[in-house]
């Protein structure tokens, strides 16, 4: 599903595996996308090690009919399209890498698992998408991948490479962000669902005991948007293998709702921080200090 970009804002969002950019980013996509920036999404993987929360489709798992994958491919584009969406691509094209599943996993040695890819080819599979695009804003995961899943973290060196390889050429994003959650919400968070059934931390009382989670002062941006948080919610329920009716995702959001939803945090890995506001001067624009008018777009080197 891809379109060409529009002359104009442009955002490239690089996530590993189906339902990532729903979960992770989609109030922001959604945001951009309706205000009219070209929004491209580049997924890595299909997601063949997802775990399956509809029992009539469980014999589409990896250790079965293994059509997990093209299943998803299905629920991504309803996804995209809920988010407003129109550019998204696999990279390298669909099933040219696959889902390396958790940390340490067998599946972590599969020939095409996204883990064990070339950093250099990979990234130049991504390269080609910048050279068409010209995203002024990447955005991926940090060196851990957020939470730490080998994917990501593949994710997070391929995007990191590409930008590099874009600057060479003199194309590269003028800001690159990572995905983040304050600790502070986090805390929040546990403290209000401490004696709760439907607690989404288990057994983990200390933020610090978290594989994710920024400090105040590394959070360089808050984006706001509550008004298309209802675009997000429609995609993870797009995402219904991966995202159960009852997941604990809906619970959070029917109690907290609008700012659950629609509320999202990066740090700035790359470029200069524009003007922000609040208590934190967090920028509320991933565009923010950039060119009002940005560059055209012109044949690369």
């Amino acid at each position: 599903m891809t379109s060409s970009p529009a002359v104009g804002r442009r955002i490239l969002f690089v996530h590993a595996h189906p339902d990532d950019e729903s979960i992770g980013t989609g109030a922001t996509m959604a945001y951009y996308a309706a205000a009219g920036a070209h929004v491209t999404l580049v997924t890595c993987t299909l997601g063949e090690e997802g775990e399956i929360h509809r029992p009539e489709l469980a014999q589409l798992a990896a250790g079965q009919a293994d059509q997990l994958g093209g299943y998803r491919i299905v629920e991504l584009e309803r996804a995209c399209a809920a988010l407003g969406v129109t550019d998204h691509r696999f990279l390298g094209g669909a099933g040219r890498y696959r889902d390396s599943g958790m940390m340490g996993a067998p599946t972590n040695e599969h020939p095409r698992a996204f883990w064990r890819a070339d950093v250099a080819a990979a990234a130049a599979e991504l390269l080609e998408v910048i050279r068409e695009v010209r995203p002024q804003v990447l955005v991926t995961y940090d060196e851990n991948g957020f939470y730490g899943h080998p994917d990501h973290i593949q994710a997070h060196r391929v995007a990191m490479r590409a930008a590099a390889l874009a600057d060479g050429e003199r194309i590269g994003p003028d800001k690159i962000y990572f995905t983040a959650v304050p600790r502070r919400v986090l805390m929040d968070g546990m403290d209000a669902f401490a004696r709760s059934s439907d607690n989404p931390f288990g057994d983990v009382h200390d933020v610090n005991e978290l594989p994710f989670g920024s400090p105040d002062g590394d959070i360089a941006a808050r984006i706001d948007a509550t008004d298309v948080g209802g675009r997000k919610e429609a995609a993870l329920r797009a995402h219904a293998t991966q995202i159960p009716a009852d997941s604990w995702l809906y619970v959070v959001a029917g109690r907290y709702g609008r700012e659950f939803m629609g509320v999202e945090y990066y740090t700035l890995a790359a470029g200069a921080r524009g003007p922000g506001g609040g208590p934190n001067d967090w920028e509320s624009d991933l565009f923010a200090g950039l060119p009002a008018e940005p560059r055209e777009l012109s044949p690369a080197p």
